[in-house]
C-alpha cells in the first residue's frame, strides 16, 4: 500500500474526529456540566491563556485561535466585562498589554478543562499507556508539520 493510499484511508476518521469535536453538542454539554454560560470562542480564549500557563497579547490569541484579530479582541473585552481576564503591562514592553486570566476566569477554564479531559480519560482509559503515548507524540507531530506546511503553502501563495 502507497503513503498516499494509507493517508486517503486516515482522511475520513480525522473528519469524524474533527466533527466529533466541532460539535455544539460537545462543547454544549461541557459546558453545561461545568457550570458555564459562555458561547464557544470565549471558552476557547479562557482555555488558550489557562494551557499557555501565563498572560499572552492578544495577536496571539487569535493566532492560537485561527481567527483575525477583531475577532479575539470582541471576545476578550466580553470576557474583561464579565471579570474573566483582565490586561497587564507587558514586563517587555510597556507599551503593550497582555491579556490574563483573573482567579474567576482560570477557575472557568479548570472547569471546563476537567470536564473535557474527563471525557477523554474515559474513553482512552482502556488503552495501554504506550497506545496513549505513540497517540500524543504522533498526533502532536502531525498537527505540527501540517501547520508548518500549510503556513508555507500561504507564505508562497503571498509572494505570487
Amino acid at each position: 500500500m502507497h503513503d498516499d493510499d494509507l493517508l486517503a484511508e486516515l482522511l475520513p476518521r480525522l473528519t469524524q474526529l474533527s466533527n466529533v469535536l466541532n460539535r455544539g453538542r460537545m462543547f454544549e454539554q461541557a459546558a453545561t456540566a461545568a457550570g458555564i454560560s459562555l458561547e464557544r470562542p470565549a471558552v476557547a480564549v479562557l482555555s488558550i491563556l489557562k494551557m499557555a500557563g501565563q498572560p499572552l497579547r492578544i495577536g496571539e490569541i487569535a493566532d492560537r485561535m485561527q481567527v483575525a484579530g477583531p475577532h479575539a479582541t470582541r471576545q476578550v473585552q466580553g470576557l474583561e466585562q464579565r471579570g474573566l481576564v483582565h490586561r497587564i503591562a507587558d514586563p517587555h514592553d510597556q507599551r503593550a498589554r497582555l491579556i490574563d486570566l483573573t482567579p474567576e476566569g482560570a477557575s472557568t477554564a479548570d472547569r471546563y478543562m476537567r470536564t473535557v479531559l474527563g471525557w477523554f480519560t474515559g474513553a482512552l482509559a482502556h488503552w495501554p499507556t504506550q497506545d496513549r503515548q505513540d497517540l500524543g507524540r504522533l498526533l502532536g507531530r502531525m498537527v505540527d508539520d501540517l501547520s508548518a506546511h500549510l503556513s508555507a503553502t500561504d507564505d508562497t501563495r503571498g509572494q505570487a
